[in-house]
């Protein structure tokens, strides 16, 4: 199966020059919206206002390839599992940025995803799976690599809980592509 690493250099990219993160679903649990309210690191919002940019990403590619027709019945049925995980992972940020004073990030249009995503040329469930692959493996080590950059300590351990979301999504679809295991250890570094 081939894969374009063009969505996960410019993610990665775009993440390390932004600070990237996700949160998940568990976020008010884990980091009371007060604690980031008064924690005064506007880096830490930012890193959370840049993983919600880059779960509206996430939400826009599952939705997008979702529609195409290109996808079976079951791998349809895990592409909306994974979708429902990252509008959850939104859902959280969002409030997490609006409860500190802040104004969460809007998504961008489809058009605009359907271009750096590159979208349009796929042409296969193979391809689907194999950009959605990519992306998830990308998200995972985003969020790995941000976590000793937090100040909050239960902000720190939510992006670890999400990191662990992402490495199951990619581990699922790598799984259904047929794609052995990397041997090297250290998959998401």
């Amino acid at each position: 199966m081939k894969t374009s690493r063009g969505p996960t250099l410019a993610r990665r990219s775009f993440l390390a020059h932004a600070g990237m993160a996700t949160l998940g679903a568990g976020a008010p649990s884990l980091f009371p919206s007060r604690a980031l309210a008064t924690t005064n690191q506007p880096d830490d919002i930012g890193v959370i206002q840049t993983a919600l940019a880059l779960e509206h990403e996430g939400i826009a590619a599952y939705q997008i390839a979702g529609k195409s027709g290109l996808l079976s019945q079951g791998t349809l049925k895990l592409a909306l599992v994974f979708l429902g995980h990252h509008q959850a992972h939104r859902d959280s940020l969002a409030k997490l940025v609006a409860e500190a004073g802040g104004k969460p990030v809007e998504p961008r249009t489809d058009a605009q995803y359907i271009e750096a995503l590159k979208l349009g040329s796929l042409k296969t469930e193979a391809d689907v799976v194999a950009l959605a692959t990519t992306l998830e493996r990308g998200a995972a080590s985003a969020y790995i690599g941000q976590i000793a950059a937090l100040r909050e300590p239960k902000l720190a351990q939510l992006f670890a809980n999400l990191s662990a979301d992402e490495a199951v999504h990619w581990a699922t679809l790598n799984s259904a592509a047929g794609a052995p295991i990397p041997t090297a250890a250290y998959l998401f570094g």
